[in-house]
Formats: structure tokens, sequence, C-alpha cells
């Protein structure tokens, strides 16, 4: 653990992606800081297991497959495919937690889902610690967390999707979670289920609300969307946010400024 101007930081890499930690306050730099931070990672382990679509023995993976029912799943399962079904019907149909594969098989892949609800998850342990302000980040998707109003909110940036050197915006968040959908590092692996189709028109959409389950789904179901995004995210109540159009037009929704 290291510590620079009142801040810790930790990072690890799990569920295939960077999960990195800010700490500032009381448990910044202490034992139970550190303890909150390896049942966080414990939690991330404990959901990769369960979810994984890359490992045959997941529960996910077997439930594809047709070798157990969803009752024979931990019970999360079933909470995280009723999000995904709910989601879908909210957005219309563009986000599914079921895909067609190369065959044309519908496929079970709850990822647009699981990341968001097990950052918040994990996040439980931190946000507990006594006047400790908590931004635990996975993949760039974050909660935040302030726990004395006096001190200065996380700043987030958005990045430049078009360039990534850049910001296109930064965002003060004190209690809450930013979830960002976009094709700049994973390329176009967001498609609209209606379709099978890579969205067209939009480059990214950021989503800052109450919950990071909800802020992730959201800015996926934006950007499947495409040229959409915008009208769909501006019913979305309790949300704000920013759409990066592929033209480079940035366009906010919400209070977001």
């Amino acid at each position: 653990m290291t510590a620079t101007l009142g801040t810790t930081r930790q990072v690890v890499h799990v569920m295939g992606m960077p999960v990195s930690l800010a700490l500032r306050g009381r448990h910044a730099a202490t034992a139970a800081g550190e303890r909150a931070w390896l049942e966080a990672v414990a939690t991330l382990r404990d959901v990769d297991r369960v979810f994984s679509t890359y490992r045959a023995d997941s529960h996910v993976s077997r439930l594809d497959r047709g070798e157990i029912g969803l009752s024979e799943c931990p019970p999360d399962v079933a909470e995280v495919l009723a999000i995904g079904e709910l989601a879908r019907v909210q957005s219309g149909g563009a986000f599914d937690v079921r895909r067609p594969d190369a065959s044309g098989r519908l496929v079970l892949d709850p990822s647009g889902v699981v990341k968001g609800w097990a950052v918040e998850r994990a996040a439980r342990s931190l946000v507990r610690l006594e006047d400790t302000d908590v931004c635990l980040s996975a993949g760039g998707d974050m909660v935040c967390h302030v726990a004395d109003p006096a001190r200065d909110p996380w700043l987030v940036g958005i990045e430049d999707p078009h360039d990534p050197s850049r910001v296109v915006a930064r965002v003060p968040v004190r209690q809450g979670a930013v979830a960002t959908s976009g094709a700049a590092h994973r390329g176009a692996h967001i498609v609209d289920a209606r379709t099978g189709v890579a969205a067209t028109g939009v480059a990214q959409v950021t989503v800052v609300g109450p919950d990071l389950t909800w802020a992730d789904v959201d800015a996926t179901a934006a950007y499947a969307l495409g040229a959409g995004a915008l009208a769909w995210l501006s019913t979305r109540p309790g949300r704000t946010g920013l759409v990066v159009w592929d033209d480079g037009r940035c366009e906010t929704f919400g209070r977001a400024g």
C-alpha cells in the first residue's frame, strides 16, 4: 500500500480487468482499511467463480450448457438475471443477457449486468469504514463515497473516446457511481440485442447515478441504442451524464454540465 497526499491506492487484476481502489481519511492506511480491501477483492473473485463466461466450471457456463438449472445456482444468479430481464424490457430489447453465437444459438452472457453489480457489492466492505472516503474502480466504472460532506468530492475524468490523452468532462461525485460504455478500448463489443449488430453513431456513453448496477446497465443499453441513446437516457430518472457522438459532439442529459 502506498500513500500520496493522504490517499492510499491499491490495484489488482480480477474478473479479467484491473480493479483499483483509492482511500482517503481515517482508515486510508490502517489494518482495517487493508482488511476491507481484501474482503472486496474476495467478493469479486467469488463473483468470477459464479458468473465468468470464460470458465467452463462457473455456474453461468454450466447453466448455459443445460447441465444445471437455475434452482441449482447460488441465489445471486437469479438476482442478476432478473436485473437483466428488467433492463431488456426497459430498453425495448436493445439490452439482453442472451445473445446469439456464430451458429445462431442463444448464449447466456450476463456480463452487461455483472460488472457493475459486482463492484457495487464489493464496495460495501469499504464504505463501512468510519470517516473514510472510497473510490473503487473496475475497468473505468466506479463507486464513489465521501464520508464527510465538508471534504472535496472525488473528481472523475471522462476520457475522450477519440483521443484518450484528453478528457471531455470532469464530474464531481460524493455519493454514487459513474459508468462508461464505448468502443475505444475493447472495440465494437456492444451490440443491439434486437439486431445483433454493433451500434453506430455513438462513440461513448457515461452515466452518473446513485448505484453502479444500474449506471452500468444504462450506459450499456444506451450505447446499444446508438442514435437513440440520448433520447432514451433522458427518460431515465435520477441519471445524469454525457453522450459523445461519432462526429465528436458531446451532449449532456439530466443535470450534468
